[in-house]
């Protein structure tokens, strides 16, 4: 870790100018640069000590070769966009906000299963809901759901070979599953992982949501097995197969998990990762603007009488599948949801 005093200069930082809350924030101890995520360049990086990032900046050795980047914090919670294996052999340091936006998943979650129990006429206890991922955001929806009336399937390998969890097969939960929802990061292991086989083992009618990454599921082959699907995330970003969109009962342009709080704790996350690396005066750093989160317990009765007032999934659905040209816009200047729950 380099210290103020033992740097003769400022460290110079390049961060993605659409993360909020941040601009204002380091400027009396760093050199700040905004740029837009999708334009740093290796020129960019060739200034920089440092960078705050999001998912449109792919940081590999065709970024980064020849900087002095030593600190990457990226405010999301994945992190499939940085070789990983590049930055730690030539010493980078990688920082995610893992579990930033937890409860924002968890209220798109609630807005479509509640989208969907009043669409196609069901309660929480006549479907089986199959979660893939119990991370952050799977266990989160896990809880809810159990308090909703669902029956709860779950499969997370690495947890169920680590903790002993009860959880079950991938295969096995998506043959019980009515809805089966995807939580996991992006790795070798996770790609296509909801492909041709898996699809065809569900329940006809089954329900595939995914709100992790959109390689998890393939698209084409989503496509061809007929499953009504609901999504938020999606192949080959920000460029949408027009028939899959067509085909979703809910699309989002990956907003599930930007809620005001879940953006404030992503960007106080980095914030904290820069001052303890350069040991800057702002440890426990909050927006002030952000509210804090209040977690609670909510009824499935009070989650379907108040989703809509909260966050209307059904119009942003709308929105972007008459104008799917506009999924970059609609995500950087989205209207940032109060969580309340």
């Amino acid at each position: 870790m380099q210290s103020a005093q033992e740097m003769t200069d400022k460290p110079h930082i390049i961060a993605d100018c659409d993360i909020p809350f941040l601009k204002g924030v380091l400027e009396p101890y760093a050199d700040m640069e905004y740029l837009k995520g999708s334009e740093i360049s290796h020129t960019d990086a060739l200034r920089a000590d440092a960078l705050i990032i999001r998912t449109r900046t792919r940081c590999d050795e065709r970024l980064l070769a020849g900087s002095r980047v030593r600190l990457i914090a990226t405010a999301t919670i994945g992190f499939d966009h940085i070789d990983t294996a590049w930055c730690a052999a030539h010493g980078i340091r990688v920082a995610t906000a893992a579990g930033c936006n937890a409860r924002g998943v968890l209220q798109w979650a609630g807005a479509v299963l509640a989208h969907l129990a009043r669409t196609q006429g069901w309660k929480p206890a006549q479907r089986t809901l199959g979660i893939v991922g119990v991370g952050h955001v799977g266990s989160l929806i896990r809880e809810y759901a159990c308090l909703w009336g669902f029956r709860v399937v779950c499969c997370d390998p690495p947890r169920e070979e680590r903790e002993h969890c009860g959880f079950l097969p991938l295969e096995e939960v998506a043959r019980q599953a009515d809805i089966l929802t995807f939580h996991t990061p992006l790795d070798a292991s996770t790609r296509h992982m909801a492909g041709e086989g898996l699809l065809a083992r569900l329940k006809p009618g089954a329900v595939v949501m995914n709100s992790s990454r959109g390689e998890v599921v393939d698209g084409d082959a989503l496509l061809r097995s007929g499953h009504p699907c609901v999504l938020d995330v999606w192949e080959h970003e920000p460029r949408l197969n027009p028939q899959l969109l067509d085909r979703t009962l809910l699309a989002t342009p990956h907003v599930a998990g930007y809620s005001e709080q879940g953006k404030a704790n992503a960007t106080a996350m980095s914030v904290d990762t820069l001052a303890r690396f350069f040991s800057l005066p702002l440890a426990g750093w909050y927006p002030p603007q952000a509210a804090p989160s209040t977690p609670r317990p909510i009824s499935w009765q009070e989650l379907c009488t108040t989703i809509g007032g909260a966050f209307d999934i059904e119009a942003q659905s709308r929105g972007l599948k008459a104008r799917p040209e506009d999924f970059e816009p609609m995500r950087d200047h989205y209207r940032y949801r109060r969580e309340y729950f």
